[in-house]
């Protein structure tokens, strides 16, 4: 059986050269999925592109989310007729787009979707991400049904966090893939 195909999906803004998904990118060879406006992002036109992606890849796909790009996952799994082609998805740090501020800045995504995932999935979250508190993650992983890893004091788990390769989070994405 041929390995999933690894589809980094970044959160606003993209992952910075530092951030442990473009180091995955490097190191790994994984597939970001670039959308067509990092600062802006449209609710639609992003899960259009992940819906292209996954039709593109030959067989399954893990998905591999950071931030926006975990409520990018339950937005778009809530409406394609695709998800059989997820082996499985590693949420990381996802935030909560129902705080008024975050909200604001990133109009069109709340409500969060908060239906379960029809694929094995896996959030880790830190308990002192600025941008959701570990209640919040805590409950959107039950919600989707993903089993929650508290990541301890991490931040938002991205490239300030000082995370590198992150070897600890490819061995967690190995495990899920193995699972049955």
């Amino acid at each position: 059986m041929t390995a999933p195909k690894i589809l980094l999906l970044p959160g606003w803004q993209d992952s910075d050269p530092p951030h442990w998904q473009s180091r995955w990118e490097a190191v790994h060879g994984d597939h970001r999925v670039e959308q067509h406006d990092w600062m802006r992002p449209l609710r639609g036109d992003w899960s259009a592109r992940l819906e292209e992606e996954i039709l593109a890849a030959p067989g399954q796909v893990a998905l591999v989310a950071h931030s926006l790009g975990c409520i990018l996952v339950a937005a778009w799994a809530a409406h394609s007729r695709n998800t059989h082609k997820v082996a499985a998805a590693l949420l990381v740090a996802p935030g909560d787009l129902e705080r008024e501020d975050l909200r604001e800045l990133i109009p069109g995504w709340a409500p969060v979707v908060r239906q379960p995932l029809p694929f094995r999935a896996l959030m880790i979250a830190a308990n002192d991400d600025p941008y959701c508190a570990a209640e919040r993650s805590r409950a959107m992983a039950g919600d989707w049904g993903a089993r929650y890893i508290d990541a301890g004091r991490g931040g938002h788990l991205n490239g300030e966090s000082g995370l590198g390769d992150w070897p600890h989070g490819r061995q967690l994405l190995n495990d899920l893939l193995k699972e049955e």
